[in-house]
C-alpha cells in the first residue's frame, strides 16, 4: 500500500459482541451461525452453477434440478444476510436529519429506529410464517426435487426473527452505553474515505 492509500478496516475476523453476559453469548452464537450459513450458501451456489455449466458443455444439457437448488440457496443467503447486515451496521441509512442532531438526540433516535425496526422485523416474521402455513396447506411441490415447496421458505421467518433480535440487542446496547451504536459492535460514524495529500 502506498502512503496515500487509506486504510480499510478488516471486518472478516471473529465477531466479539459488545453486549454483556448471556446476551453477548447469544449474540456470538447467532453471529457464528450466520457466518457458516452465508459462507456455505455462497460456496454451494458457486459449485452448483459451475458444475451445471460444465455439464452443459460436456453433455450438451445442464442438470434439471440446478435452478431449484440455486433458488433455495438464494432465499437462504438473502434472509441470513439481512441479519448479518444489521449485525455489522451495513444496512442502508438515510441520515440527513439524524446527522444534524447532537449526540444525545442521535442516541434517542437510534434507540427508536432500532426498536421500530425490530418490531417491523417481528411483524414480517409473523406474516411470513402465515405464508408458509398457506403453502403447507396447498401441498405444492418443487417439480425437479420433488419435496414440498414450503421447506425452502423456512429461512424467511428465521431471517426476519434473527434480524429483529439483532435490532433489539442494538437498542439495548444503546441504552447501556455512552456512545451511539449502529449495531452491538459498530459505533456510529463514517470512515474517512479521502486520502491525505
Amino acid at each position: 500500500m502506498s502512503e496515500n492509500t487509506p486504510e480499510i478496516d478488516d471486518d472478516t475476523g471473529t465477531f466479539e459482541s459488545g453486549l454483556p453476559g448471556i446476551l453477548g453469548t447469544i449474540d456470538g452464537w447467532i453471529a457464528n451461525a450466520e457466518a457458516v450459513i452465508l459462507a456455505a450458501g455462497i460456496i454451494l451456489m458457486a459449485i452448483n452453477t459451475v458444475v451445471n455449466v460444465i455439464a452443459r458443455f460436456v453433455f450438451g444439457e445442464g442438470f434439471f434440478f440446478s435452478g431449484e437448488i440455486n433458488r433455495i440457496l438464494i432465499i437462504l443467503v438473502t434472509f441470513a444476510g439481512i441479519g448479518y447486515a444489521a449485525r455489522y451496521g451495513r444496512h442502508i441509512r438515510m441520515s440527513a436529519v439524524y446527522d444534524a442532531l447532537p449526540s444525545k438526540g442521535r442516541k434517542v433516535l437510534m434507540i427508536f429506529i432500532a426498536l421500530f425496526t425490530s418490531a417491523v422485523m417481528f411483524f414480517l416474521c409473523y406474516h411470513s410464517y402465515g405464508y408458509i402455513e398457506t403453502l403447507y396447506s396447498r401441498g405444492r411441490i418443487l417439480p425437479a426435487l420433488g419435496f414440498e415447496i414450503w421447506w425452502i421458505y423456512i429461512w424467511v421467518p428465521v431471517g426476519f426473527a434473527v434480524t429483529g433480535i439483532q435490532y433489539f440487542l442494538t437498542a439495548i446496547k444503546n441504552f447501556t452505553s455512552e456512545d451511539v451504536y449502529l449495531s452491538t459492535g459498530v459505533i456510529d460514524g463514517y470512515a474517512d474515505s479521502e486520502s491525505e495529500v
